[in-house]
């Protein structure tokens, strides 16, 4: 739910102001779509903190190109990746 709140604003950006503004973003994917991206593939507290990391470093200065979302999580976020959980349960062996 939280996810599908903060991509809300995000959409409408896209669809309604990002036409008007045009097309000036210096990183591949851009920052919206990137935006989108993290919240799905890391939830609303992770993606969230990518998404504002990324809006912070695209300025006219920045070393723009390619600057896909990261396939895990910052390490800040670490703990709550399923992954992780899912490889730090202990594991239960036949006595």
């Amino acid at each position: 739910m939280p996810r599908r709140a903060l991509m809300l604003p995000v959409r409408a950006y896209r669809l309604l102001l990002s036409p008007w503004i045009g097309g000036r973003c210096l990183y591949e994917p851009t920052c919206s779509l990137y935006a989108l991206q993290a919240l799905e593939r890391h939830g609303a507290l992770a993606g969230g903190a990518l998404a504002a990391g990324r809006i912070l470093r695209c300025h006219p200065w920045c070393e723009a190109g390619c600057d896909p979302v990261p396939e895990r999580p910052p390490r800040l976020f670490a703990f709550l990746s399923s992954d992780r959980a899912a490889s730090d349960s202990p594991k239960k062996t036949a006595p």
